[in-house]
């Protein structure tokens, strides 16, 4: 039989930073509570020596200076806490960078795989073939055509545009005068279906 799994001690990074923030909270509480203890016990302290109670007053001051040392390291933790806090959120921050960054680089190999660099050269060098095909056959054509040859080309153009925009002819007989008038269709009886036998 196996032993029960016991829940981990140790907080989840997320988490971490906000029970950091609560303990410096409380150590703060406890580190005020301290700061008003001590006013009384000194205040206590004056008290003692007007009523001649020296013994007593020196064993309350020496219980205030250790509690003056507990507040000392209080704020150090204090201090440790914060700084603690700061980096686990920096940190946190430069993990989202970080998993950014590797999405990126993700994305810029798929990309890179679709589109290699042999293949855009291939590219690049089929357009400037063709850009270079085009002006050969634009050399040719104007260095061997005359002024006759490009004016039977435009004569040619405009014949093709005129094909384009004939309209049909218009009749050359006058309009009749009057409209004869269409007698209605009578309505004739229909022809019965005989079913075939």
């Amino acid at each position: 039989v196996r032993p029960p799994v016991r829940p981990s001690r140790i907080p989840s990074v997320t988490s971490l930073p906000q029970q950091l923030k609560q303990q410096r909270d409380k150590l703060r509480q406890y580190q005020k509570r301290l700061s008003l203890g001590l006013e009384r016990e000194r205040a206590l302290a004056r008290q003692l020596l007007r009523d001649g109670k020296k013994e007593k007053a020196m064993l309350l001051l020496k219980k205030k200076r250790y509690q003056e040392q507990l507040l000392d390291k209080t704020e150090n933790q204090i201090s440790n806490l914060e700084r603690m806090v700061q980096d686990i959120e920096f940190t946190q921050i430069e993990m989202k960078v970080i998993e950014g960054l590797k999405i990126g680089n993700e994305c810029l190999n798929k990309m890179h795989q679709v589109m290699s660099i042999e293949e855009v050269e291939r590219i690049i060098g089929e357009t400037q073939d063709a850009v270079e095909y085009q002006r050969q056959i634009d050399e040719l054509l104007a260095g061997s055509l005359t002024e006759e040859d490009e004016d039977a080309i435009l004569e040619e153009l405009n014949a093709i545009t005129q094909e384009q925009l004939e309209l049909p002819e218009v009749p050359s007989e006058p309009l009749p005068e009057k409209i004869p008038e269409v007698s209605p269709i009578k309505n004739r009886p229909k022809p019965e279906l005989v079913a075939a036998s």
